[in-house]
């Protein structure tokens, strides 16, 4: 089977890993250093799994930047484009899959084409009429950053859409999921084919419920810490319960990262016109987080705030949409004099702010250093450190 694959970011770089073990797959980015790190058997994305297939099992994996060329005689293209939330539009921008489709419909494929970028509810129907198109699929990703490609070989789930008017693509749908399944280390794999409107609300949901789990705790962690009990405490005991369950659950500075706040936003953009509280209750959790961590910080009066680490998650590169970005503006805001720590940075500057790369200056110059997790080499500092790591800071 030959696949091509439109984007390598962390969704699209784990499923060429993943279906290049039994297929032909050929990966395009629009950035040539992505593309020749991937033929030089390197990951452009920390992911340990990636890297380590790619450096020792025997894929037959390609990159490219000629779109055009890898999509005619494919049979199957996947797109894992960026889909970011535009908070003028209220909406994904879904301009980049668009671009994709119309560059597949110029090469004149006649492969199954797969959506996996995250879209709004209803866009693989709309999509397919708009562009007349008898062969698209939607099949939703479940993956964490930094632990792609292990998603993919133990998933938790498959799902693989096809849009209701069109029930011919049933077999492509099941035939899809059967070459992500054959890829997997895991035997035994939940699998569902469905229609896509209702496969692109699993997407939503799923993500905005792991939103909310974490606003939860978070809320829970603020009513602690405001009132002066112990926080650690209270989560083990009501973990307990199976109902419940001990995960998810270390209170941090706020959801961040590629998914959770554009998904939560999405999802309660298309509840436009049905009723809900709980949804929008998710979102502004999550700013009225922050702004209680920001409120701590200012009321112990430093000078300088050290920011240690601007990544959500360990062994992850990603801070877009890291929840300690706002958290700074709002302390810059306030006069506070703000000084970052981040390794995977290679300037002095980020957003205006101050980068320092050596982490013992750093340490020096903060009168209060924000750390989101708790790390091995911050605890000759404690007495600096402001966290709300409980199960790791101990």
């Amino acid at each position: 089977m030959k696949i091509a694959i439109a984007g390598t970011g962390y969704v699209g770089l784990s499923n060429a890993v993943l279906l290049a073990q039994n297929n032909e797959v050929i990966a395009v980015d629009i950035l040539q250093e992505k593309v020749d790190l991937i033929n030089s058997k390197k990951s452009p994305i920390v992911d340990k799994e990636i890297s380590d297939y790619l450096a020792s099992k025997k894929l037959n994996l390609t990159a490219t930047t000629d779109g055009k060329e890898a999509y005619k005689n494919a049979d199957f293209i996947i797109i894992s484009t960026p889909t970011n939330y535009d908070p003028e539009k209220n909406f994904f921008d879904t301009s980049s899959i668009e671009k994709v489709l119309e560059l597949i419909q110029a090469s004149d494929s006649q492969a199954t084409i797969v959506i996996k970028s995250t879209v709004p509810v209803g866009y693989t129907e709309r999509i397919s009429k708009e562009f007349k198109l008898k062969n698209l699929l939607f099949s939703p990703e479940f993956l964490r950053e930094g632990h792609a490609l292990y998603d993919n070989l133990y998933p938790s789930r498959i799902v693989v859409s096809y849009p209701k008017f069109n029930s011919e693509l049933k077999t492509k749908a099941e035939q899809f999921a059967s070459l992500l399944k054959q890829g997997a280390i895991k035997k035994e794999i939940p699998v569902l084919i469905s229609n896509s409107t209702e496969a692109e609300a699993i997407k939503l949901f799923a993500n905005t419920y792991l939103a909310l789990r974490v606003a939860y705790f978070n809320e829970l962690d603020t009513y602690a810490e405001s009132k002066g009990l112990n926080t650690k405490q209270i989560i083990e005991g009501i973990g307990y319960d199976p109902r419940i369950g001990n995960f998810y659950n270390n209170p941090s500075f706020g959801y961040g990262g590629y998914c959770l706040p554009k998904d939560s936003k999405q999802l309660l953009a298309n509840f436009s016109n049905v009723p809900q509280n709980l949804i929008r209750a998710i979102v502004d959790s999550n700013k009225t987080r922050k702004e209680y961590i920001a409120g701590q910080i200012i009321s112990k009066k430093p000078n300088t705030v050290g920011i240690y680490r601007l990544t959500m998650k360990a062994n992850s590169d990603n801070f877009r949409q890291s929840a300690i970005q706002d958290i700074m503006k709002m302390l810059r805001g306030e006069g506070l004099n703000v000084i970052i720590y981040e390794p995977t940075l290679k300037k002095n500057e980020f957003e205006k702010f101050t980068v320092i790369s050596d982490l013992e200056e750093f340490k020096e110059k903060s009168d209060v250093i924000l750390a989101n997790r708790m790390e091995e080499c911050l605890k000759d500092i404690q007495e600096k450190i402001y966290t709300r790591d409980i199960f790791t800071r101990d």
